[in-house]
């Protein structure tokens, strides 16, 4: 079996997501730009070219709507999706607010279809190797969690779609900063406090360029997470503190360094910890571990691991620091 595909977004993300199907096909690529939605469907077998999401979704060869656009567009075309009776990836953050993520889920229990949010990072091979340490109880009960998540920008920056709020629905928070949010919800838990404030520092533009974080899980659990557009060099790391040991992650591949994980396991008698590494040079294959999974909810008619719910918890986070910082890019103003 093989599912067909609609990609409707054309872009970077798109050209990765088409790259990375398993067990599924390309069907049309849809692109307000037609010369962009030609180059991906040349490179993908028997695939149609159009201008029209909503000729995309409609069609009868698509079983699923992968939606790689600019975030003012990822709620309209996949409601229009589920209406159509399709199963959806949908990229991140999903939506421009936590209201329009609220009716994708309406619109998605109607059509009774499975919607994953591209929440990749989960997918990363040093993250998930943390997570099945965690699980596994080796590093005791967690304490709290710190995580930093940047890139440098480019020329030209406070031009492009992320830095108009309308379009975007925010700044560097919304962007890099739903990754870790949700990573650290994935680890700790729903936030039950949030602490934090988004600013800019750096480039001219209506929109956050930093944003530091202090989120309460239960039990007492932190996140203190920080993301950044003014980091210069692009980094990711985060760490994970247990009672009985760190998990420190670095990198995610190409420009923000080789990804690794290193295990610092306490000793009964304390001192230096006895330390393990692993490395993973290889190419980014989270893309294509992610929509396998996606696949398998299809047939299992199970709710996908990251998904709207995931979405919508971490949007609250993110529409609770701008409120506290004085921005508002409610979609409706």
């Amino acid at each position: 079996m093989s599912l067909g595909v609609a990609i409707v977004g054309c872009g970077l993300i798109g050209r990765k997501r088409a790259a990375a199907l398993t067990r599924a096909h390309v069907v049309v690529c849809a692109d307000v730009d037609i010369v962009r939605a030609r180059q991906l469907a040349a490179a993908c077998p028997h695939a149609q070219a159009i201008d029209s999401w909503e000729q995309a979704v409609s069609s009868s060869d698509v079983d699923v709507v992968v939606v790689a656009t600019t975030n003012d567009a990822l709620a309209p075309v996949a409601r229009g999706a589920l209406d159509a009776g399709k199963h959806v990836l949908v990229e991140k953050p999903a939506a421009r607010s936590a209201a329009e993520v609220t009716v994708l889920r309406e619109a998605a229990a109607r059509a009774n279809r499975r919607v994953r949010v591209g929440f990749n990072h989960r997918y990363h091979p040093a993250i998930r190797k943390a997570r099945e340490l965690v699980d596994s109880g080796a590093v005791g009960e967690l304490m709290f969690l710190r995580a930093r998540y940047g890139h440098g920008g480019r020329l030209g920056y406070e031009q492009e779609w992320r830095a108009q709020p309308a379009i975007s629905g925010g700044g560097e928070l919304i962007d890099q900063g739903v990754h870790v949010i949700d990573l650290a919800r994935w680890f700790l838990g729903n936030f039950t406090s949030v602490e934090g404030v988004a600013t800019n520092y750096f480039w001219k533009m209506p929109v956050d360029d930093n944003a530091f974080m202090t989120l309460g899980a239960a039990g007492g659990h932190i996140a203190f997470l920080h993301v950044s557009c003014t980091e210069w060099k692009n980094m990711f790391s985060m760490e994970i503190y247990g009672r009985d040991g760190k998990l420190a992650i670095d990198g995610l591949g190409g420009s923000y360094g080789v990804e690794r994980l290193v295990w610092y396991r306490m000793l009964p008698a304390m001192g230096p910890p006895e330390t393990t590494m692993w490395e993973f040079p290889g190419a980014d294959e989270s893309w294509a571990v992610e929509f396998e999974e996606f696949v398998e909810d299809i047939l299992l008619e199970r709710e996908p691991a990251a998904g709207l719910a995931d979405a919508h918890a971490a949007l609250a986070v993110v529409e609770a620091i701008y409120q506290r910082s004085g921005y508002d890019f409610s979609p409706n103003t």
